[in-house]
């Protein structure tokens, strides 16, 4: 069960699809081995959904259910940590509102996320009052919580000084309150996408989590690898192999140095490669998928684990969100 006297982690993700490969490696795997050390809050963005989906709103829904099950499925216990939807604790939105009073414009235009954001995503209009903000609801969505550690890779560290500037900003003008969230810094495993560039769904270079294995073949034997390796005859080099990560998150250390010695020794071609790939790729994903299949043969559990995880939520957020009203003196 969750133990209230651990310390707080708290991180979210958007429900803009189904998760792949590289939200495992890179997200999930941490924090499933979280749960075991902190009490930890994993919430469902919807509302952050909205700062790039919000003309087609309906999609943010169905996605909604779709994560809860890939996070089921890559390990998350419910009886382990608190798993809610952000929209259904509105603490969340006031919050925002009150923290929103306080944020100087300059600090949310030189978000570095706000630049890299809008020119991956130039199909979308996103000069929106929302997407401008949503560095402020994030700071809601942490510091509700009053956590010691959030989970992010080495990239994302200006973006949570961003959150700690506002969180420092309150105490200045109210007194000390919030705690200033450290950043929980996590080994991010490199998992390249099928073409050599980052795993994402925007580039169509994805494996899914939940992708029957009839998909996922043809995808791998499709994979790109060692491009400085015309023939078979010629020796290959595993570290500039787009295909070589995936035997290292997945192949167990003994095969992988066959397969090294194969490759560098010119013993094996890429399809050679390839087709071992698949055999332990399937042993991977098989558990995840049987996992998945328990929410999908219990269409409640899902509906139960989000509403015992709100309720939770709801509790922790209105206490710190009372707190915050008698600092503001605005409790009415």
């Amino acid at each position: 069960m969750i133990q209230d006297t651990q310390k707080r982690v708290v991180s979210g993700m958007r429900p803009t699809g189904p998760l792949h490969l590289g939200h495992f490696f890179g997200v999930l795997k941490n924090w499933v081995e979280f749960q075991d050390s902190y009490t930890c809050y994993y919430f469902v963005a919807d509302w952050h959904a909205l700062t790039s989906e919000y003309a087609e709103p309906g999609k943010i829904k169905g996605f909604v259910g779709e994560l809860v099950k890939d996070w089921y499925a890559a390990g998350l216990d419910p009886e382990k940590c608190v798993i809610f939807q952000q929209s259904q604790v509105k603490a969340h939105a006031e919050l925002c509102l009150l923290l929103g009073m306080i944020t100087p414009l300059g600090w949310l235009e030189r978000n570095p996320t706000y630049k890299e954001i809008r020119q991956e995503l130039v199909s979308k209009d996103l000069n929106t009052f929302g997407f401008l903000g949503y560095p402020v609801l994030q700071s809601a969505d942490i510091l509700l919580y009053r956590p010691q550690y959030v989970p992010v890779g080495q990239d994302q560290l200006p973006h949570l000084e961003l959150n700690r500037e506002i969180a420092r900003r309150f105490n200045y003008l109210y007194g000390d309150f919030f705690p200033e969230p450290q950043a929980k810094l996590t080994e991010t495993a490199k998992l390249p996408g099928l073409d050599g560039r980052k795993m994402s769904k925007s580039y169509g270079n994805c494996i899914y989590m939940g992708e029957a294995m009839d998909s996922v073949r043809p995808k791998v034997m499709s994979m790109l690898t060692d491009t400085n390796r015309m023939r078979r005859s010629d020796p290959g080099d595993p570290g500039i192999c787009n295909l070589y990560p995936y035997h290292r998150l997945m192949t167990p250390r003994e095969q992988r140095e066959e397969i090294r010695a194969n490759c560098t020794g010119a013993k094996w071609g890429c399809v050679d490669c390839k087709k071992v790939l698949l055999t332990f790729l399937q042993d991977f994903l098989e558990p995840l998928q049987l996992r998945r299949r328990e929410l999908d043969t219990s269409p409640g559990l899902i509906g139960d684990i989000l509403n015992a995880g709100n309720e939770r939520a709801r509790k922790e957020a209105e206490a710190t969100l009372d707190l915050v009203r008698e600092k503001l003196n605005f409790n009415f």
